[in-house]
């Protein structure tokens, strides 16, 4: 019998690679907007689709972040990536919190695009009532996008943004992905991590926020940095893509130039002593 292997498509063909993960309302569709204009030549990017989602909507499982996270790492085995980053939407900054956890060592970077954080988020009570509902009542996922994106977005996005929705995740796991996102708190985990953190929020949403981040990413990740845009709710892929792009491959860029200022600094150690080791390869063979 075959392992599990997460649904996925592969975007690019440079040295960094890097997982892409969708949040609670999408598949990998998600990053649709932003996939034209994606740089191919640096980064190899994956799409994934979680269990309940896509093309593994009808896939059996316990639909956790921490479940989510071991899929990734069986996944980034399989296609022989050593070492990654990983940007995660939403549910899905979870999911790639969930693998700082598991496998420090073999990520490069994270980015949250509207992160939950690890420590979940604790929601009121006609808040739970109006997202566990929203499994079964398309009018709750519409309220919810609504609210997120700062009542700014035409009603046609909505409307589209929920039919996508509903058509490619699983009522069953749509609900019990809400339990792991909302209701778990690993942040002990993974703070203190040293790993290279970036958080972007949207100013029009008023869930999952600068102010939040600051309470929560900003005080775990010492190398954590935050960024807001002034235009954008909770959907930053499709409400300012290439702002996106840009500020997220900048950061990711900024590891590819530390490993090249390491080797240059390595390069500069060892060149004396190489060049000590030609001469007298010379003298002696004179």
């Amino acid at each position: 019998m075959t392992s599990f292997v997460l649904p996925h498509e592969l975007h690019g063909a440079g040295t960094h690679k890097v997982f892409a993960v969708h949040g609670w309302f999408a598949d990998r569709s998600a990053y649709a907007p932003v996939l034209p204009d994606l740089d191919r030549t640096a980064f190899q990017y994956a799409l994934v689709d979680l269990r309940g989602y896509g093309a593994a909507r009808d896939a059996a499982g316990a639909y956790t972040t921490a479940e989510a996270a071991a899929d990734l790492l069986a996944l980034a085995d399989r296609l022989g990536w050593e070492q990654f980053s990983v940007i995660g939407h939403s549910m899905g900054g979870g999911v790639a919190q969930r693998l700082l956890a598991l496998a420090p060592r073999r990520l490069r970077r994270i980015v949250g695009v509207s992160p939950v954080p690890a420590s979940g988020l604790p929601l009121p009570g006609d808040q739970w009532g109006l997202f566990a509902d929203a499994a079964h009542r398309p009018e709750n996922r519409r309220a919810i996008l609504d609210f997120t994106t700062g009542s700014r977005r035409p009603a046609a996005w909505l409307d589209r943004m929920v039919a996508r929705s509903l058509a490619r995740s699983d009522p069953k796991a749509f609900r019990a992905w809400l339990d792991s996102w909302a209701g778990e708190d690993f942040h002990a985990e993974v703070e203190g991590a040293t790993v290279p953190a970036l958080a972007v929020t949207g100013a029009l949403d008023p869930a999952l926020s600068a102010g939040l981040m600051a309470q929560t990413w900003m005080r775990w990740y010492p190398h954590g940095c935050h960024h807001e845009f002034p235009a954008a709710g909770h959907y930053a892929m499709d409400e300012t893509p290439l702002d996106l792009i840009a500020v997220v491959e900048a950061f990711l860029r900024e590891d590819d130039e530390d490993r090249e200022d390491a080797s240059d600094e390595v390069g500069e150690e060892t060149r004396p002593a190489a060049r000590g080791e030609s001469a007298r390869a010379a003298g002696e063979s004179v």
